[in-house]
């Protein structure tokens, strides 16, 4: 199998078939392998009472987080990832129009699993920012070879992205 892009394609072929986190007006960052980065701001969609994020949103967000630290070290090493399992502690309520960014990081790499932690903090402009929410995902590792996302790394752009 060729070597596979850089991470920066990596990132911009994930942003186009990544429909969830466009969907929430997630926006994704990778300061570096193991690494991964998302914001987003609490929209009325997101809401399950009055003024308050529904708690699957966050859990949304945290394993888009967990999965894409997992993707970006797995990746250099030409692997792909999915999700085996997530854990989630919610910490504060979070709020219409909070901006949200959570931080995943790999906290350990195995022959067939990878081990990412996260978590997710409200930004308030002129303040520290707040944990809101902390996790650890267990992802498995598997060839990329096996799955369309590397053939869209190493080859045209389909027609079937949007």
């Amino acid at each position: 199998m060729p070597p596979l892009p850089d991470l920066a394609a990596m990132v911009a072929v994930y942003n186009q078939i990544n429909h969830y986190g466009r969907a929430n007006g997630m926006a994704l960052d990778v300061p570096g392998p193991g690494q991964a980065d998302y914001r987003m701001r609490v929209r009325s969609e997101h809401l399950s009472s009055p003024n308050t994020c529904h708690g699957g949103v966050l859990a949304g967000l945290m394993d888009a987080a967990l999965g894409a630290a997992a993707l970006t070290l797995a990746f250099t090493a030409q692997e792909l990832v999915s999700t085996v399992e997530f854990k989630m502690n919610y910490l504060h309520a979070v709020h219409l129009h909070d901006e949200l960014r959570a931080e995943g990081r790999v906290e350990h790499t195995g022959q067939r699993l990878l081990v990412s932690s996260c978590v997710v903090y409200r930004v308030v402009a002129g303040a520290p920012d707040v944990a809101v929410a902390r996790g650890l995902g267990t992802f498995n590792r598997y060839p990329a070879d096996k799955r369309d996302f590397a053939h869209l790394l190493r080859g045209p752009q389909s027609d079937h992205i949007r």
